[in-house]
């Protein structure tokens, strides 16, 4: 029995250190961006939110954002959020977000370039983002909530292009309590992820 030849210690070395390589990948990317589900139901209870004053009252219907750029939630959701950008914004429906306090982080384009409002009243108390409060012409807040159920968001499980179109209408809408499953990030810095 002849002993390996430099080159085939080589090769069983570089295919080991590939394979390091790729389970330290691997083990990374899922820690960063793999999250397991939970099930767990999350109420979002918006009585206590409000317009700031500038955009408060009579208007156009207004979709704000609430978002943790350090939430990987964030990620499915923005893409139905400029979905629905694209759809519905002008002078019948404003968007606006805002970030966590306290995070540091910006949306991607086109989305980066909605007004960023630095706080609503009572949002300190939010449960968990991605969320979504909708205002109607009037400024009544209609709608707080997840942007959808389940663990991604589309247009297919999303809570929100049905409101916008029954207040488009006229239509009246309330539905400020919601209990809902899904991929959510807590608001809070003292809680944990969900």
């Amino acid at each position: 029995m002849s002993s390996p030849s430099r080159s085939t210690l080589m090769l069983v070395l570089l295919v080991l250190f590939g394979a390091a390589v790729a389970w330290f990948a691997y083990e990374r990317f899922q820690a960063r961006y793999l999250r397991p589900f939970d099930h767990q139901a999350t109420l979002f209870d918006g009585r206590q939110l409000q317009l700031p004053a500038e955009i408060a009252g009579p208007g156009a219907i207004r979709v704000v954002h609430f978002w943790d750029p350090s939430c990987p939630c964030n990620v499915g959701n923005q893409q139905h959020l400029s979905e629905l950008v694209q759809r519905f914004a002008g002078p019948e429906v404003q968007f606006h977000t805002v970030r966590k306090p306290g995070s540091h982080g910006q949306l991607p384009q086109p989305l980066a370039d909605l007004p960023e409002l630095p706080a609503l009243p009572g949002s300190a108390q939010l449960p968990a983002s991605p969320a979504v409060a909708i205002w109607d012409r009037q400024g009544t807040l209609v709608y707080f909530g997840p942007w959808s159920e389940g663990a991604v968001c589309n247009a297919s499980n999303s809570f929100v292009e049905p409101i916008i179109q029954a207040l488009r209408a006229g239509r009246t809408v309330t539905a400020t309590n919601t209990l809902a499953v899904g991929c959510y990030c807590p608001w809070s810095a003292a809680e944990e992820p969900r």
